[in-house]
């Protein structure tokens, strides 16, 4: 099968992740370097001063790091499954109106490669900064992902 007919990461995250149908997200940008997920504005996940409400943007920043995880790490998933270990996010300024997450590796790819190739379960940041449509950082968020080895 050529890359052309393979589905991008953002249409195989929308057909099996049910969260990033709910909230219409859109994948623009997915490599191993960065992934760039954005959230339109969608009075229906308002919070009370009328802004995304924290959980959305919660799934929002946890939808781009497992964008860039699959970009990074795709090519592994014959021996190990990639898993969200835990995350903490810091919620900056208020945020109103489309907003977007940009995911990017908090260590290089190669290192957890090599600690998979040693027989290990490596852990790996993810970090993640969420933005208005002005640039303003309103978010920032931290997810340490695992590759669990198959048994």
């Amino acid at each position: 099968m050529s890359s052309e007919t393979l589905p991008s990461i953002g249409e195989m995250m929308s057909a099996s992740v049910p969260m990033v149908r709910t909230l219409n997200l859109e994948f623009t940008e997915t490599t191993a370097e960065r992934a760039v997920v954005r959230m339109p504005d969608q009075p229906d996940y308002h919070n009370h001063v009328g802004g995304p409400h924290a959980g959305a943007m919660f799934t929002l920043a946890e939808s781009a790091s497992g964008a860039i995880v699959m970009a990074a790490f795709g090519s592994e998933l014959g021996r190990a499954v990639p898993l969200a270990v835990r995350a903490e996010i810091g919620y900056k300024k208020l945020a109103m109106g489309p907003v977007t997450a940009t995911a990017e590796l908090g260590r290089p790819a190669a290192e957890v490669i090599a600690d998979l190739d040693a027989g290990e379960r490596p852990e790996f940041p993810v970090n993640v900064a969420i933005t208005r449509e002005d640039g303003a950082v309103t978010g920032e968020m931290t997810i340490i992902w695992t590759l669990r080895p198959h048994s």
